[in-house]
């Protein structure tokens, strides 16, 4: 079957999560992304534990389906070398600080004479422009700064970052759609382009909702817990055992929801007819809703409460819900052979009648692939390539 990406080349230039898991899509997709890093490699990540048979999972995470290849662009020799690499490319995703790949002399302007046709996708904290441009800034930073961290957590606590790196996530997303969407207008065009992403400009494209709220009723949004600012009930509720999650968002899923609990005549009291209804009792419904959980364990209601097609689901540790049928059903762990040996990584989610997204390479080992890509792509023989890794051009 053939990907819809398989006559692209991508040079990977990024480090840490957010650009490379971007490359990695693209690579779930057919491209051939070659990973590029300098000898004796660059990518912090790589040194983030925990560790198997010294290869990091952190790393493995964002990096399969690519090879990789090291080489020098501080020098002559590797920048003429990565400008005939870009010569025989589609794509070039970097991250460095912005202004970098200027002082390096290998910045679009300069890129696009030796291929017209080439795509830059630049991933920074905060863009190429603005006050900010020339800081660094993490995800971590990003939760904070685009008022992500302050809408979650416990209203009573302080603001929480979530427990992944949802801003360079998103990001990798958008490095993927982004740069197929720059592929796509090529096809049109002829031309290539470059890309400006910032993680702080997806990071508050992606507060959806509650920004919508403040922009167009200057409505702030607080901390909720495990509650929903607008909605209810749409919360963990705790059980006789274990706390469940259970949305009722709206007022036939409430119907369904009192009825399962035994407590169908709720659904016309007056306090909770509609959701602004139930909103302004919130507390006190609340209270009855849990006094009736507490009768029966998590998994009776979740049984009782999925027959009547109410959404509901077990607060899972990390280690349920890798484990649990509906993920592994669907192929949602993927074992690849590594030099390390085995190793497991989570499949790309994409499900499509006409596209096979299987991981055709395990994440590679730094330099695992200089010798095979400049064979195959710029001709060298191995007495040159030799050569240039013993003068650190390799």
């Amino acid at each position: 079957m053939i990907q819809p990406l398989h006559d692209i080349r991508v040079l990977d230039l990024s480090r840490v999560y957010a650009a490379p898991a971007g490359a990695m899509k693209l690579g779930d997709l057919g491209a051939d992304v070659i990973r590029v890093e300098p000898p004796g490699g660059s990518d912090s990540m790589r040194d983030w534990g925990p560790f198997i048979s010294g290869e990091s999972t952190y790393y493995l995470s964002a990096n399969r389906n690519k090879r990789s290849i090291t080489l020098n662009l501080k020098s002559a020799e590797g920048k003429k070398l990565f400008l005939d690499l870009v010569e025989k490319s589609d794509v070039v995703i970097e991250n460095f600080k912005a202004g970098t790949m200027k002082k390096l002399g290998l910045d679009y302007d300069v890129l696009k004479v030796k291929n017209p046709g080439i795509i830059v996708c630049s991933v920074t904290g905060f863009g190429q422009t603005g006050p900010l441009g020339l800081l660094p800034g993490f995800d971590p930073v990003i939760q904070a700064m685009s008022g992500l961290m302050d809408v979650t957590g416990d209203p009573n606590g302080e603001a929480t970052k979530v427990g992944i790196p949802i801003a360079d996530i998103i990001t990798s997303v958008y490095v993927a759609l982004s740069v197929v969407a720059a592929i796509r207008q090529r096809d049109i065009s002829g031309e290539g382009q470059y890309i400006d992403l910032s993680l702080l400009d997806v990071q508050v494209a992606s507060m959806a909702n509650v920004a919508s709220a403040y922009l167009n009723t200057g409505m702030i949004s607080v901390r909720k817990g495990n509650q929903h600012n607008n909605v209810t009930p749409y919360q963990v509720f705790q059980t006789g055992d274990y706390p469940i999650m259970i949305c009722a968002g709206n007022d036939n899923l409430f119907g369904k929801f009192v009825t399962s609990l035994g407590q169908p005549e709720w659904k016309n009291d007056e306090r909770f007819v509609s959701n602004n209804d139930r909103k302004q009792y919130e507390d006190e419904l609340v209270r009855m809703i849990e006094d009736v959980l507490k009768t029966k364990t998590s998994t009776e209601w979740i049984r009782i409460l999925s027959e009547a097609k109410v959404p509901v689901g077990q607060v899972n540790t990390i280690q349920q819900a890798l484990e649990q049928e509906q993920i592994t059903a669907r192929g949602g762990i993927e074992r690849l052979i590594h030099p390390v040996g085995e190793v497991k990584m989570l499949a790309s989610p994409l499900k499509h009648s006409g596209l096979n997204v299987k991981s055709r390479l395990s994440p590679p080992t730094l330099g695992q692939h200089t010798e095979e890509v400049f064979q195959e792509l710029l001709g060298m023989n191995k007495e040159d390539i030799t050569i240039l890794a013993e003068n650190r051009v390799l």
